[in-house]
């Protein structure tokens, strides 16, 4: 069966050719309007895009039954953005390195923070990680996890029941001056 082009084509089950000079309807708007309805209803339904936000209220953990709590660090930055604990509860802490870096996660006041950033500081010159050597005055120590690249430090830590401000920061030189911190919000139960 010839299909009216070249010699020897046979022409395919249901399809007829059509001349290029034929309309073709655009559908370009149509697919327009279709994305923006779908976007609509994904914002307008409380979808989730993508970002990250606050961590639910939790159940505060007990010592016998911790609440577990995980927290991701890359390249100056970690995730959640902020984390929640209630005073007094016991929590099993993750902490993952997701990047390429060495990265802490050091949670406490603004006093510990400045304490171990001047620590870490003092070893800048060294290679890059943090050092046996560096520490700090056991009252400022607050909680100090270390991980290398694509490894996980667990730790069991219990909120203090005065506990106030506090942060999660990396002192690596140059992570916290990087911005490397989110804030610990003490919460009610």
């Amino acid at each position: 069966m010839s299909s009216g082009g070249l010699p020897g084509e046979t022409a395919r089950l249901g399809r007829v050719p059509r001349p290029l000079s034929a309309a073709v309807p655009d559908r370009r708007p149509r697919l327009a309007r279709a994305l923006l309805l779908a976007l609509f209803v994904a914002s307008s339904s409380g979808c989730d895009l993508g970002s990250d936000g606050p961590t639910p209220r939790p159940t505060p953990g007990t010592p016998a039954k911790p609440r577990e709590v995980n927290l991701i660090a890359r390249e100056y930055a970690f995730s959640p953005a902020t984390v929640d604990v209630v005073r007094g509860e016991t929590v099993l802490l993750h902490l993952v390195n997701a990047g390429l870096d060495v990265h802490e996660a050091v949670i406490g006041d603004t006093a510990t923070q400045d304490a171990w950033e001047a620590a870490e500081a003092a070893v800048a010159g060294a290679p890059p990680g943090p050092t046996p050597l560096v520490s700090v005055r056991p009252d400022l120590a607050g909680l100090r996890l270390v991980v290398r690249s694509g490894e996980r430090a667990d730790a069991i830590w219990t909120v203090p029941p005065g506990a106030g401000r506090m942060v999660v920061g990396c002192h690596i030189p140059g992570h916290w001056a990087n911005g490397m911190r989110v804030p610990v919000m003490v919460i009610a139960p």
